[in-house]
This record gives structure tokens, C-alpha cells and sequence, in this order.
């Protein structure tokens, strides 16, 4: 009977593990030691590896400045110039009061000369006609056509992509907190070397400053040809006006005159009123005067008819003796921190290299270890 009740009792297995889930970590410290070698020989190829990637990697020297909006004494030349056209914008009234325009002032603000800079810093035709230049772009554009691709469209397509990674060499980060506008911003430029670094990022600097002062000089020059033009159709159209004026004038005159002496009127009549249609009241001798002279009077004399003629014509005076200089030297920005050459890479960052190449083989090897391991015991 009692053999039959521990034929039916369920045996205990006194194994270390009470199931399949649990881990015994002696057991797991003790393979890894026992594949130590594998492990070490696993950390060893992966740091060769590391090393050798750091070594050969290509060196990347990254050259930084910070500019930001000029100071009114780096384009005080330029605001001169822009000040002296001030007279033929403005507004003179027939009381002579003068209203003084502002459709100049947003031409001298620092803040917009500061954006025509950074908008020609970071233009792809600027950005492509400065790295064509440059001798290490030149040298890769040459390998690509010496490696003779199969139709022109792939050759177009690698060329693209060579100038898309020259475009990021140069760029451009804001300095801006919230939702303020940006006032500063700092200037990246990326070469091999550090002294090729500094000099590719000060060369775009003056090559782009070189490209904003023209750009601010020919947006002067284009609003002196509109305000010119629209001068011009101004005293064209009060011209007309003055001279339908002047002989409009003259026929009365005349008529004034033919009716004066008819009437035998040859001198002036105080009880005659002047403001009849045709006035004779100066008679027929004043009136023959008035024709002559109305008849004498030219196209330049029209302002005797047309006051506002003068004005016109002063404002045009001054803008054909106001030539914007092309040559005219004035800055667009300024600098808070110059570029220097940089002290160390941007990358490859050897040393943290070689340290994730040891982290990754002593992982790699204490996987292999342990995958062994596992497999082994079953």
C-alpha cells in the first residue's frame, strides 16, 4: 500500500533552477568568464576597426561667426546719399507747407540692410557661384566627369548631388528667443582643413557683403527710375494741362481785344467789370499787349501758367544730379564675433570612436558568449 502511494506521489527534481524563467547569475558570470577570450578578441577586432574608420574617416573643420544688424556709422555713407534724394519725395502744398515723405526710410534701416545680407548669404546661385571657385569642388567635379557615366542625365544627377553637399558647407543658424525676429545669426563654413575652413567662410562673407551692398545700391537706383518716371508723366501731363491753359487765355484775349475796339475802347474803363466772359475793361491797348506776350510766352515758360511746373522740374534737376556711386563703400552687417580657425575637428571624433568601438565588441562578444551558452544547455 505505502509503495503504491509513492508510485503516485509525484517526484521533486532538486535541480538549481525551479523553472525555465529563472536566471542563475552565478551560472551566467561564470560563462562569461569562461569565454573571456572571446570576448576580448571580439572588443580587440571591433576597436582595430573603430580606429582604422577614425583615421581614414574624411576630417571635417567647421569655422563659426556671429553677425548681426550694423551700426549706423558702418553705412553712414549710404545714408547720406540716401538722405540727400529726400527733397524730391517729398510733398509741397500750395500753402508752403512741405509733407515730408518716408518712403525712403525703410531703404536706411539697418534691420533691412541686415536681411539683404543674410538672404544673398543663404542664396543657392550665390552659394553655386562662390564653390565653383573653390579648388577641392573643382577637383571632385573633375572625378565625376572622369568616371565617364553612362548618359549625360546621370552625369547632370551626380553633379546635382555634389552641389546639394556643397550647399550645406555653408550655412546660416538664427539667434533668436521666442517669437522675437532674428538679430543675429552665426555663419558656418565647412572644409578639410582648418586654415581651407577659415578661409572658404571668409571668403563667402566678403564675396555674399560684396553682393548685398550691390543689391541695396540698385534698389535705390530702381526707386529714383520709378519716382523719375513718374515725374516725367507728371510734368507731361501738366504741361498739357498749362498750355490748354495759355491758349485757351489768349483766345479770350483776343476776342477781349476784338470787342474792345469795336466798342472804341482803347484805354482801361473803371465802370466796366472784369468778370464778364470776354473783359475789356483794360481796353484795347492793354489787351493787344496781353495777346503779344500770351503769344511770346514758350514751352519753358510754362510755369508762369502752372506753378507746380517748378517744383516738378526742381525735383528732376535733383535726381539727374544725384548719380548713385556703384563704387560706394558701406557695410551691411557687423560682426560679434569674427571668424578664427577653429582648434579642433568637427568630426571624426576619434577618441569617441574608439571608446563605442570597445563598448560595441565587448557587446558583440558577451552575445556570443551567452547565445553559445544558451545553446549548450539545451
Amino acid at each position: 500500500m505505502e509503495q503504491t502511494r509513492q508510485l503516485q506521489e509525484p517526484s521533486v527534481s532538486r535541480t538549481p533552477f525551479q523553472s525555465d524563467d529563472e536566471i542563475d547569475l552565478k551560472e551566467l558570470l561564470l560563462a562569461l568568464w569562461k569565454g573571456k577570450w572571446i570576448i576580448i578578441i571580439a572588443m580587440i577586432i571591433c576597436t582595430v576597426g573603430a580606429v582604422t574608420y577614425a583615421l581614414l574617416a574624411k576630417q571635417v573643420w567647421t569655422t563659426e561667426a556671429i553677425v548681426t544688424i550694423p551700426q549706423i556709422s558702418d553705412f553712414s555713407n549710404y545714408r547720406k546719399v540716401v538722405g540727400d534724394l529726400q527733397p524730391a519725395f517729398d510733398i509741397y502744398q500750395e500753402d508752403g507747407t512741405v509733407l515730408v515723405s518716408n518712403k525712403l526710410n525703410q531703404f536706411i534701416l539697418p534691420a533691412t540692410l541686415f536681411d539683404i545680407f543674410i538672404q544673398q548669404f543663404e542664396s543657392r546661385a550665390n552659394k553655386k557661384a562662390y564653390i565653383s571657385t573653390a579648388s577641392g569642388f573643382k577637383e571632385e567635379l573633375n572625378k565625376l566627369a572622369l568616371e565617364k557615366p553612362d548618359d549625360k542625365k546621370q552625369l547632370e544627377d551626380s553633379q546635382a548631388i555634389l552641389y546639394a553637399k556643397w550647399y550645406q558647407k555653408l550655412s546660416a543658424l538664427s539667434l533668436k528667443s521666442g517669437n522675437q525676429e532674428a538679430e543675429s545669426y552665426t555663419l558656418k563654413g565647412e572644409q578639410n582643413t582648418s586654415n581651407k575652413s577659415l578661409r572658404f567662410l571668409n571668403g563667402y562673407i566678403n564675396y555674399v557683403a560684396e553682393k548685398a551692398r550691390a543689391v541695396a545700391l540698385a534698389n535705390i537706383q530702381s526707386l529714383l527710375q520709378s519716382k523719375q518716371s513718374e515725374l516725367e508723366q507728371q510734368q507731361s501731363l501738366i504741361s498739357d494741362q498749362a498750355m490748354a491753359k495759355l491758349i485757351n487765355e489768349r483766345q479770350r484775349a483776343q476776342y477781349a481785344l476784338d470787342i474792345a475796339k469795336a466798342a472804341g475802347i482803347n484805354k482801361p474803363q473803371q465802370n466796366l467789370g472784369s468778370d464778364e466772359m470776354f473783359p475789356i475793361n483794360i481796353g484795347a491797348s492793354a489787351l493787344a499787349a496781353k495777346v503779344k506776350i500770351l503769344d511770346a510766352l514758350s514751352q519753358k515758360q510754362l510755369t508762369i501758367i502752372e506753378p507746380r511746373l517748378q517744383q516738378i522740374q526742381a525735383k528732376l534737376s535733383l535726381l539727374a544730379a544725384s548719380k548713385i556711386d556703384n563704387n560706394l563703400a558701406f557695410s551691411t552687417y557687423q560682426f560679434v564675433e569674427s571668424p578664427e580657425a577653429p582648434l579642433s575637428r568637427t568630426s571624426p571624433k576619434r577618441p569617441l570612436i574608439a571608446i563605442l568601438g570597445v563598448l560595441l565588441g565587448g557587446m558583440l562578444g558577451c552575445t556570443i558568449v551567452l547565445v553559445r551558452h544558451a545553446f549548450r544547455d539545451k
